[in-house]
């Protein structure tokens, strides 16, 4: 018998539509996403969504998974204000450097994955999941 953890799913959302300006940044590494409805400027350069599930009450630990579509990655780190946005406004930056700390109190670092693939990752109806 093998010993079966039952993995937490922190936050879900579906990807419903994509700034025009939102490819470039996600080329280089950071998706910003914003809950649907989010003021015109900053839906050019967001990734709008719509919540499934969560956000959860606790922030995911480090090593938790980030999945979008069918690509993975892990959470390197979060910054302290992060997991509030998500919770209060659907907003959060998600930077793929991997870095250990975050510098900016609203960002996510996850390990770094290559542009062209997140960019092909990153299309309407995809589903964003974080868990652990």
């Amino acid at each position: 018998m093998s010993e079966h953890h039952a993995v937490i799913t922190y936050y879900a959302t579906t990807i419903t539509q994509i700034g025009p300006e939102a490819r470039d940044l996600i080329e280089g590494g950071m998706l910003i996403l914003f809950a649907a409805g989010a003021p015109a400027e900053l839906a050019e350069i967001s990734v709008l969504h719509r919540v499934k599930q969560g956000p959860s009450a606790g922030a995911p630990p480090v090593g938790a998974q980030l999945r979008i579509g069918s690509l993975s990655t892990s959470l390197t780190a979060i910054g302290d204000a992060a997991w509030r946005k998500v919770a209060d406004i659907g907003h959060v930056v998600i930077n793929f450097s991997g870095a250990s700390q975050s510098e900016r109190p609203g960002e996510l670092h996850v390990a770094p994955v290559a542009g062209a693939d997140l960019a092909a990752a990153i299309s309407v109806g995809a589903e964003i999941s974080i868990s652990g």
